[in-house]
């Protein structure tokens, strides 16, 4: 009797966890699912500032966020090298981890360099690196219009990290004319010689110096003189 009762409790607590973990499974698909839509929603709405072509990109697993890269002056191949290192050696304790958040970086400067063309400061990347998909969300419909026209990104001249390739459907991020030159780290590119006076130029002849007033006289002036008495009636 007493095992009977003890095979049915353990058979509904078993019961109890399978179900749990059912929900938990179900739910954390709709919680994914909703996450991949607003995304990708979100970076359809930015590719389509920026000038990408089709937007079906933005609906493209792993091939979204390259483009993301790319627009952020980035190598679009360096997501497929942290998504291929991450398959090989994820299942290492800490190299696994390493490689998670080596990926994660390279969308955090991708978002900086493309929160400068959306006009946002770098202020910005703090809401990216705690809601990185209300960052996206305030990106896609904000006012803010895509330009180009600004300094170039640290890594522009790194093999590695730079963007060297070249995709029909996603405009150039080199502005026309090249990159304007960057303050902080060349102040003199903000300054502007003079122009240089035209040919012939003779400049005005100073004018005549005054002439020399003689010095003020150094003598006391005069005390004036006491009024006169006034005469005594005669009697």
């Amino acid at each position: 009797m007493f095992d009977f009762i003890g095979a049915s409790v353990v058979y509904y607590n078993d019961g109890a966890s399978i179900g749990l973990l059912i929900f938990l499974v179900f739910f954390w698909i709709i919680f994914a699912a909703a996450g991949y839509v607003l995304t990708s929603f979100f970076l359809m709405r930015i590719f389509d500032k920026a000038g990408v072509q089709g937007k079906w990109r933005a609906w493209v697993p792993i091939y979204n966020f390259m483009i993301f890269l790319k627009l952020g002056d980035l190598s679009p191949w360096l997501l497929l090298y942290a998504l291929g290192a991450s398959i090989l050696l994820g299942w290492i304790p800490v190299i696994g981890q390493l490689i998670g958040l080596a990926a994660f970086v390279l969308t955090l400067l991708a978002a900086w360099r493309v929160g400068l063309k959306l006009q946002k400061e770098a202020v910005w990347l703090i809401l990216y690196f705690f809601l990185a998909i209300v960052w996206l969300g305030i990106a896609a419909f904000d006012k803010s219009r895509w330009n180009t026209a600004i300094p170039a990104a640290p890594w522009a001249g790194n093999g590695f990290l730079g963007d060297r390739t070249n995709w029909q459907s996603i405009p150039s991020q080199v502005p026309a004319g090249g990159y304007p030159a960057n303050p902080a780290t060349n102040p003199a590119a903000g300054y502007a010689a003079p122009p240089a006076p035209p040919t012939g130029y003779a400049p005005p002849a100073a004018p005549p110096a005054a002439a020399p007033q003689p010095p003020a006289s150094t003598q006391p002036p005069a005390s004036p003189e006491p009024p006169a008495a006034p005469e005594e009636p005669k009697a």
